[in-house]
């Protein structure tokens, strides 16, 4: 099916919406750079817009763009329902809020504008039941968790440095156990742990519901050869094809390193996970053991023909899979730190800001990464929205490759192009931010966003489980910097400053749905179905 022309403009206001995004939340990245002077307001968005774009290769699962798809019932997007008017509705909501917001030099939402003004244009159409509330609910959380968990994130960073200046052999242990505590957290959290040769998965049946955590537990092998390596348990499908709620299918996938296109299975690994099985005392069955497709299972893998040993095929794997690369450069930044606190209280004043001045370029980098992965997704799941709208495609599975390039470069291009009210705002008004300040607040702000964006609600928001938070880039810094701010003493934030900030947060979310409303009204008057 083609794109009609109606699916074109949508598009294009998307894409605006999402360049719009970028100048304003450019503030975000790059104003802690800009206010202490390491990099020059044109240097800081170059770099900020480089990194922007940097997280297309990292981001692949797409779980926030996912989530802001989810704001509406699947079948209120269907082509049946004829929702593009809708979609358009949203759209232009989320560009005049922005703007005006832009103009008056606040720094609010994105993500809430846009989730605002999607859902609002649907309940004008459809009603309440267009709607899920479990998303809007878990996103009208994280108005609060976001800036908290950034301020408190930034509070402990903060203090972190300034005892470093004290000499003392504590300190020094406590430096040396953050980083040993980060390498192991960074090294345990790497997907492809072991190489193995099976290319193949168990599906098995049990006569009874299986705990899948007592299962991984079952399966942590003490083989020398195994030790590090546990299957993937995944649930499995029932007939007809939908996934299992019995919870007594289950796929223990053992291809998870490198797929060799055969159904045979290691040995080894096929010795060890009977004896697995045994443990739990459960009787089961192997239904079958069959292949991993390469063309469903497999996208992040990529051709490794050309390459030279198993050895550099695993390592590259492992560094440069979307999942593990985010943590391996956040890993980086903390270690990097952890290492110049160890020298901090042999340092004055002028050398201490010197060097954090230099260790800002790459917090700044850390966060401007965050920032892309999180705020391109939700442009991204508009745009797929609209797609399946269209008849394009059926469901998220199948958004085109075109579709993240196009947001991720759209949103770097806006952040070239800055935000200079807003930078203002968050660079001074709030607090006076020094350079190991602005470390600090950097690294708080990525380590929020990476977390949220692969987080998965710990219960279940209005029946659905949800996986990819959109939160705010901007609380995540408001609430960073404050943290910091208020290392000094309390009073050095201006409350004042902020209470505007969080009034402008609170009503972004119903303003934008009230506009997203009757930009549809308007849509039926012109005549736009």
């Amino acid at each position: 099916m083609e794109y009609s022309s109606f699916l074109i403009v949508i598009i294009v206001l998307a894409l605006i919406f999402d360049f719009i995004n970028g100048f304003h939340d450019a503030a975000n990245s790059i104003a802690t750079v800009v206010s202490t002077k390491v990099l020059t307001p044109f240097q800081a968005v170059i770099w900020a817009a480089f990194f922007n774009f940097v997280a297309f290769f990292i981001f692949k699962d797409h779980s926030v763009a996912n989530t802001i798809a989810k704001t509406v019932q699947d079948k209120f997007t269907s082509p049946e329902m004829h929702p593009l008017p809708m979609i358009f509705a949203g759209l232009l909501s989320a560009i005049v809020w922005n703007l005006i917001t832009w103009w008056y030099g606040i720094p609010s939402s994105s993500s809430h504008t846009l989730i605002g003004g999607f859902a609002g244009a649907f309940l004008a159409a459809f009603g309440w039941e267009a709607v899920r509330g479990g998303v809007v609910g878990a996103t009208a959380i994280f108005i609060v968790v976001a800036p908290i968990a950034g301020m408190l994130m930034a509070y402990l960073i903060s203090v972190w440095f300034l005892n470093s200046f004290r000499k003392g052999p504590w300190m020094k242990i406590m430096s040396l156990s953050i980083i040993a505590g980060t390498c192991w957290l960074v090294w345990n959290s790497l997907e492809f742990k072991r190489d193995f040769n099976g290319g193949a998965s168990y599906t098995l049946i049990f006569k009874e519901k299986v705990d899948k955590d007592k299962l991984k537990s079952a399966l942590k092998f003490t083989d020398e050869s195994l030790k590090d390596y546990s299957p993937i348990v995944k649930s499995g499908m029932d007939s007809t094809g939908a996934e299992d709620k019995s919870g007594t299918v289950l796929v223990i996938r053992t291809d998870y390193m490198k797929n060799t296109g055969s159904s045979d299975i290691n040995p080894e690994l096929s010795a060890a996970i009977d004896k697995g099985l045994d443990k739990m005392g459960m009787q089961y069955i192997i239904q079958d053991v069959h292949k991993i497709s390469t063309a469903s299972d497999d996208k992040e893998r990529f051709d490794d023909s050309n390459l030279k040993s198993d050895f550099e095929k695993y390592w590259l794997k492992v560094i440069f899979h979307g999942s593990n690369f985010k943590w391996i450069l956040l890993g980086f930044i903390v270690v990097v730190i952890g290492f110049f606190t160890l020298f901090l209280s042999s340092l004055n004043n002028s050398r201490a800001n010197h060097w954090f001045k230099r260790l800002q370029l790459f917090s700044s980098a850390a966060f401007s990464v965050g920032h892309g992965g999180n705020d391109a997704q939700k442009v991204m799941g508009i745009i797929t929205v609209a797609l399946i709208a269209n008849g394009n495609i059926t469901s998220m599975k199948e958004m085109p490759t075109w579709v993240p390039l196009a947001c991720y470069a759209a949103i770097a291009i806006g952040t070239m192009s800055g935000g200079w009210k807003i930078v203002k705002t968050m660079g001074n008004k709030i607090t006076k931010v020094t350079p190991f300040e602005g470390v600090a607040a950097e690294t708080a702000g990525a380590i929020t966003l990476f977390f949220t964006e692969g987080l998965k609600f710990p219960w279940k928001m209005g029946g659905e489980v949800i996986k990819g938070i959109p939160v705010s880039t901007t609380h995540t810094i408001t609430g960073s910097i404050i943290g910091v701010g208020i290392t000094k003493r309390i009073s050095a934030v201006k409350w004042g400053v902020t209470g505007k900030l969080l009034v402008a947060w609170i009503i972004t979310i119903p303003i934008s749905a009230a506009m997203g409303a009757l930009f549809y009204y308007a849509c039926l008057m012109f005549g736009i179905q």
